[in-house]
């Protein structure tokens, strides 16, 4: 997966992207809450007897034995938020803004946070004339419509020239750092079996697997290096692979607030959420203050498997920066913070545009430090964990490349050479398998004996790329497909000419 700016309907957008409307809700959709502060607010007692939806709600999710990573808990008030009441405010506005006119109730929804805290927001506004009370019903003060006067009309003028950001509310930079110390890639549970299962559509000589647990376990970088074609870029993305479905589950925020500035992180296109994104909707609404337990999880976070961000020669260092959309005022996360807690690959490492060692430098403090520095349009720099296992992976000669001061930094490299024999003999079956074409030892012998025992080197991806010419050949000709030893000379004979 690679980076993409395209969000989910729950994710940040700019004015231009309006939510879709939303429907009055039915009495199940309306959470209880206290009647004192808006019979002080606006002067309606909403509801004099006690509410049927005071009672304690399921959490949004049952623990899994797999689950290890302990997950971000609902804010129990404003302070615990991470945000100031401007911050809410200024959400309450621009969702106004966009809309005409919300009940309470959904204004928590899309703000994902419980009503009792949004209800601040609502009262300050309310005392400042800037938004008023257009209708309600007597089922609790989340059902009271509201709306913006000339002057909160004004205020949300100004707001969204401050920042378009309409969405999620976002955590504090303080949560998400002390949520990736949580949920490392060092602490993945990495066991033999495990990793068997997850290379289990590989073939790969016998002792890689010894090479390549340990290397997970550690959570450092690994370096991954050899000639072409014989699967650098397959067993790298089998870690990933491996990370992505036995790792756990991890919390991505929507988007993080760090020094004022809305930075977006939640990636639909590279975070598998595992959670239901419209119970997330209804949940939100439904958190009762008062009821709350230790379970209930702080819903402008997404529950995701690790994430696997992969990316080549198109790598370059702007990429690794954040990107400031000047229309919008606010940020997008670089494709390495939206890898936290997850997988980095860097494919075809030394053949970007960038220079091998201006992508180097940028490396050499987060590899040893395991925090980044990313900068504002404004300047200002702030530090967020670099808490990923970063892979590098090349066909050039390493030492070419690097030097000693940046393999140092590097844990673990692996070399993945030419296969023996044996092992080149059981990737030229699977081929034929996958390919439905009878396999013959014969075809190896020939391989052997005309071009690999000559001083040829054989490559892992071979077999593949022989019997595609063969198919191509048979299908051209109009006849069956099969590993004759003339078909096979033939195909040979390209793919192995000299240029």
């Amino acid at each position: 997966m690679i980076d993409s700016s395209s969000n989910d309907s729950s994710s940040g957008q700019p004015v231009e992207q309006q939510f879709p409307s939303v429907s009055d809700p039915t009495s199940a959709d309306v959470p209880g809450a206290g009647s004192d502060l808006y019979t002080d607010l606006f002067g309606v007692d909403p509801n004099a007897g006690a509410s049927p939806y005071d009672a304690p709600l399921p959490p949004l999710h049952q623990e899994r034995p797999d689950e290890l990573v302990a997950a971000p808990r609902t804010p129990a008030n404003l302070a615990e938020t991470g945000l100031t009441l401007s911050h809410i405010c200024d959400l309450i506005l621009k969702q106004l803004f966009l809309q005409g006119n919300l009940l309470g109730i959904h204004i928590a929804r899309q703000a994902r946070l419980p009503f009792q805290i949004m209800e601040e927001g609502l009262r300050f506004l309310k005392s400042e004339k800037c938004i008023e009370v257009s209708s309600g019903d007597l089922i609790g003060p989340a059902s009271y419509r509201f709306k913006l006067t000339e002057l909160g009309r004004r205020r949300a003028h100004d707001a969204f020239e401050q920042c378009r950001y309409v969405g999620p509310a976002p955590v504090s930079l303080e949560a998400y750092v002390e949520q990736c110390r949580r949920q490392t890639v060092t602490g993945t549970t990495c066991s033999p079996d495990a990793l068997m299962t997850a290379f289990g559509d590989l073939i790969i000589r016998p002792d890689l697997l010894d090479e390549l647990g340990p290397a997970v376990c550690s959570g450092k970088s690994i370096f991954v290096y050899g000639p072409p074609g014989n699967g650098k870029t397959m067993v790298a993305k089998g870690l990933g692979s491996f990370l992505n479905s036995y790792g756990g589950e991890i919390y991505v925020p929507y988007a993080i607030d760090a020094e004022n500035s809305i930075i977006t992180v939640f990636d639909p296109t590279i975070h598998q959420a595992t959670d239901d994104a419209d119970q997330i909707g209804k949940q939100a609404t439904d958190l009762d203050l008062a009821n709350l337990n230790d379970s209930a999880v702080d819903l402008r976070w997404r529950r995701v498997r690790r994430p696997v961000v992969i990316t080549g020669g198109e790598l370059t260092l702007e990429m690794l920066d954040l990107r400031y959309n000047k229309a919008s005022n606010f940020y997008n996360a670089p494709l390495h913070i939206k890898a936290n807690s997850g997988v980095f690959l860097i494919d075809d490492f030394g053949r970007q545009i960038v220079s091998p060692r201006d992508l180097l430098n940028r490396w050499i403090l987060p590899l040893e430090e395991r925090i980044d520095f990313l900068t504002l349009v404004t300047g200002k720099k702030f530090s967020v964990p670099f808490e990923q296992l970063i892979i590098f992976s090349t066909n050039l000669d390493p030492r070419e490349l690097v030097d000693e001061a940046f393999l140092r930094r590097i844990r673990h490299k692996i070399n993945i050479g030419p296969p023996a024999r044996e092992l080149y003999t059981e990737i030229f079956q699977l081929c034929c398998r996958q390919q439905e074409i009878p396999f013959s030892p014969s075809c190896v012998d020939y391989l052997y004996s005309t071009y690999y025992d000559q001083g040829k080197s054989p490559r892992s991806s071979d077999p593949r790329d022989l019997l595609e010419i063969v198919r191509s050949i048979c299908r051209f000709r109009n006849q069956q497909v099969l590993l004759t030893p003339d078909l096979l000379a033939e195909a040979s004979h390209r793919f192995f000419c000299q240029l």
